[in-house]
């Protein structure tokens, strides 16, 4: 059963554009509400950002982040170190903020140089302070449904969905790859609503047969014009996670947007799709860490 049952004239029309920009701006003023009843009751959600070494991709995320922050009134510390920072250092930094009671958010900027091993630098971090959400606990957690905060792109994902009153249960929906950070748990999420999934990947044989089936795809595979039109069903919902740059400069996701739009009934943009909800359902999962840190007050 698909999503949208075609009507006269369907088919010679464009997809509808998910506006992630503007998704993300209707939910940032929720933030804002939220953060100022939270400072009217004593409590000043913080964020806490470290990165290591000077990446200049890494940099823009982080400014990105800490400006996010201050648009809806989170503080937010940053922590810079130098590219031969040890494991212990970092380490020690994070033991030092999950003791701070006044820093309910601690976000490790990925990735990290090669010689400092991540798995101990995320599982390091305060389950209840994990607001990226790549902690063990968190990530197992998805299997149950008990995770205490979601990774940010898959949540910005199904807040998307939401937005465009998109039903979730019952529908065949495919995942195009298998990552830890969107894949695994977008395919876990969307579970948990009833959906029903397959999860695709590199090793994938002969894709278009499975996503030609799905009445939602999700792509985040990482590769330029991977889903082209004739993969994928008529009246899908098409989301592109990916998002590549071309040797021209110009990014572009996983989707041959312009051939896809024509067959989608709804499509995200790479820019202005997923990316900016990224950001901000970190800051979503930051103010819940500061609300959980009030309810926990005597």
């Amino acid at each position: 059963m698909t999503i949208l049952r075609a009507q006269p004239g369907l088919l010679t029309r464009s997809a509808q554009i998910i506006d992630g920009k503007a998704v993300a701006a209707e939910v940032r003023a929720e933030c804002r509400i939220r953060v100022q009843k939270l400072k009217q009751s004593g409590i000043a959600p913080a964020l806490a950002v470290l990165m290591v070494g000077n990446d200049p991709a890494s940099a823009i995320y982080v400014r990105n982040k800490i400006k996010a922050c201050a648009e809806v009134g989170i503080h937010s510390e940053q922590f810079v170190f130098d590219k031969d920072t040890s494991s212990d250092v970092l380490l020690e930094r994070i033991h030092s903020l999950n003791a701070n009671p006044m820093i309910h958010g601690i976000l490790v900027q990925l990735p990290l140089p090669s010689h400092i091993a991540l798995k101990p630098i995320l599982h390091a971090i305060d389950p209840q302070k994990d607001v990226d959400g790549f902690h063990l606990y968190n990530v197992g957690a998805l299997v149950s449904g008990s995770a205490v905060f979601p990774p940010c792109t898959p949540f910005g994902v199904l807040r998307l969905l939401e937005h465009a009153k998109i039903p979730l249960e019952g529908q065949n929906v495919v995942v195009v790859g298998a990552s830890n950070i969107v894949g695994k748990p977008m395919a876990l999420m969307l579970m948990q609503r009833d959906a029903t999934v397959c999860i695709c990947h590199a090793k994938t044989r002969d894709l278009a047969q499975f996503t030609i089936l799905a009445d939602i795809l999700v792509v985040a595979a990482g590769r330029p014009s991977l889903i082209l039109p004739q993969m994928v069903k008529t009246g899908a919902v098409v989301i592109d996670v990916g998002i590549n740059r071309l040797p021209n400069g110009r990014l572009v996701g996983d989707v041959d947007f312009e051939g896809v739009r024509k067959k989608a009934s709804f499509v995200t943009p790479v820019p202005g799709g997923v990316g900016p909800m990224t950001v901000t359902m970190l800051l979503v999962n930051t103010i819940a860490s500061a609300e959980h840190a009030a309810h926990r007050m005597p």
